[in-house]
């Protein structure tokens, strides 16, 4: 697949007309907040070794303009790009237009029978213990492990024997997902995570499933960046699941 065709289709998605009011980066999580009230997140990647495409903090630019930053390898205003896109495409408006409203418990992996399963999660994703509990193998890839954690180089090894994958949507920013996607070219994969934008065109290129979140309640979630809370932002928004 084209590296870029994932990022193209994201991108082409988000409309012109709005800028960029206001962004607040914080240790977990880039928040974004259009000159229409709207607000995005997307996990803050560190990584700001190469120069920004635009700015700091791409301020008074024009939404599908600023989008085009996810391409940067400046990881930390890829973070905010995608914040730019969520803010434009999570909306409550699209959750209705797509019916793909879907409670928090077990949104991304409600209805799939993991028995017998080997299941593959690119980063500590949340799930109930039941269910991660029920298939015959989990392996937890991590760019910065934990104990029992396998390094992100094993992904080479284990995703091309894997069921069912959970990818988290934060590979958008550090650009791994394209190469992930091929790894698991023969398993059932799920983009899932606050940063997941609801871009259901994404569905044509290799992912069967994408849980995201819409945030629903700006002004708590704005306040939370300020306060400098970390942690999932659950709370503030309303989870959604559209599927191939």
């Amino acid at each position: 697949m084209n590296n870029n065709l994932i990022y193209d289709t994201i991108i082409n998605s988000v409309p012109q007309g709005e800028n960029i009011a206001d962004t607040i980066v914080g240790d977990s999580w880039s928040l974004v907040e259009t000159d229409k009230g709207k607000v995005g997140i997307a996990m803050t990647t560190a990584g700001s070794t190469r120069p920004y495409m635009f700015s700091d903090n791409l301020l008074g630019i024009d939404v599908q303009e600023a989008a085009r930053a996810i391409l940067s390898w400046n990881l930390e205003e890829a973070s905010l790009a995608l914040a730019v896109i969520n803010a434009c495409l999570n909306t409550e408006a699209r959750i209705q237009e797509f019916d793909c409203q879907e409670p928090y418990d077990n949104y991304c992996t409600r209805g799939l029978d993991l028995s017998g399963k080997k299941l593959g999660l690119i980063g500590h994703l949340k799930m109930p213990e039941e269910v991660r509990n029920a298939a015959a193998e989990c392996h937890i890839l991590e760019f910065n492990p934990q104990p029992g954690d396998y390094p992100a180089s094993a992904c080479e090894w284990i995703l091309p024997e894997c069921d069912i994958v959970l990818i988290t949507g934060s590979s958008l920013i550090n650009k791994t997902l394209p190469r992930l996607l091929t790894l698991c070219r023969n398993a059932y994969t799920i983009l899932t995570g606050p940063s997941v934008p609801l871009c259901p065109e994404l569905l044509n290129l290799g992912i069967d499933r994408l849980a995201g979140l819409v945030i629903n309640d700006p002004e708590g979630m704005k306040k939370r960046q300020v306060s400098g809370v970390s942690g999932p932002p659950y709370e503030f928004g309303q989870t959604f699941l559209i599927m191939r």
